[in-house]
């Protein structure tokens, strides 16, 4: 029954040449998140959006409400209850 809870929303912000957001990635769809990617090179309110939030680089990680300036894998962990 614990499996049925609605995934928080996912969205990972990236750029094509960032190996920590293909880590990203590949960490999420192993553990069977569904995320919404944003490429912040061809989406600059998106950039502009990960910048206000204190992030410079990439990847960019949101849950829910909360942003995650890099791929902190721990804290990404924690907030999608994945063990």
């Amino acid at each position: 029954m614990e499996d049925k809870k609605r995934q928080k929303s996912v969205v990972l912000f990236t750029s094509p040449s960032c190996i920590w957001c293909t880590r990203a990635k590949n960490h999420f769809r192993q553990h069977k998140i569904r995320f919404r990617e944003i490429d912040i090179s061809k989406d600059k309110k998106a950039a502009k959006d990960c910048e206000r939030h204190g992030c410079r680089g990439v990847p960019v990680v949101l849950i829910g409400s909360q942003w995650i300036c890099g791929f902190d894998q721990n804290k990404i962990d924690k907030l999608l209850n994945i063990k």
